[in-house]
């Protein structure tokens, strides 16, 4: 199989195919525009960088999954989750992360790669109070660069067409994978009690 190793080499393939509008629509700050989009995101993937590897962690909240605090800074709530705290791990030892939102109906994701902090400061934290809690921690993101992604993958994959959503009675249950990484486990108990345990526990 052949290998690409080289950014030259990748240039010649690609480079002539770069529109004006990929490189004119990276801004180092929120629009107006941009920020709106955003603002009414209930989902995004962090990707963030530790000294094991990498991480992209799934993070969601109904009426937006960030808090815009000005064109430069967002907040993001770390909510209950499974306390692996892998992303907050890699942020404390080196700040780089990017989001990818996903807006349901919408064909256009927004990207932002940026650096964060992660803050347990208590008025911060009470300020995400939902249901009388609020988070352990919030991440606090400063903007490099943002912009929006062309919207041929999401085209494509038709992610928002209900025809082509997966049965969901033929995918493999949580109990089930856990059952085939471990060996020796109740996956019948774990799948039984896990729907209520969730809503529980949303935050």
């Amino acid at each position: 199989m052949k290998i690409i190793d080289s950014i030259e080499e990748l240039n010649t393939i690609y480079g002539a195919g770069l529109s004006q509008a990929s490189v004119d629509k990276v801004t180092k700050r929120l629009t107006p525009l941009y920020r709106e989009m955003i603002e009414i995101s209930p989902f995004a993937a962090l990707a963030t960088v530790g000294p094991e590897g990498l991480d992209c962690s799934p993070r969601g909240d109904l009426g937006g999954v960030v808090r815009v605090v000005d064109d430069e800074t967002l907040h993001l709530p770390d909510w209950r989750g499974n306390n692996r705290v892998d992303s907050l791990s890699n942020i404390v030892r080196d700040p780089r992360l990017a989001l990818m939102f996903l807006i349901p109906g919408s064909n256009t994701t927004m990207r932002i790669n940026g650096r964060g902090v992660v803050s347990d400061d208590e008025a911060l934290l009470s300020s995400f109070e939902m249901d009388g809690k609020h988070p352990r921690t919030v991440i606090v993101i400063s903007i490099d660069e943002v912009y929006f992604q062309c919207a041929r993958a999401v085209m494509r994959a038709e992610l928002w067409n209900a025809e082509h959503f997966a049965d969901l009675a033929a995918l493999p249950t949580p109990g089930q994978m856990l059952k085939a990484a471990v060996g020796d486990f109740d996956q019948e108990t774990y799948d039984r009690e896990w729907p209520g345990r969730a809503a529980k526990t949303m935050w």
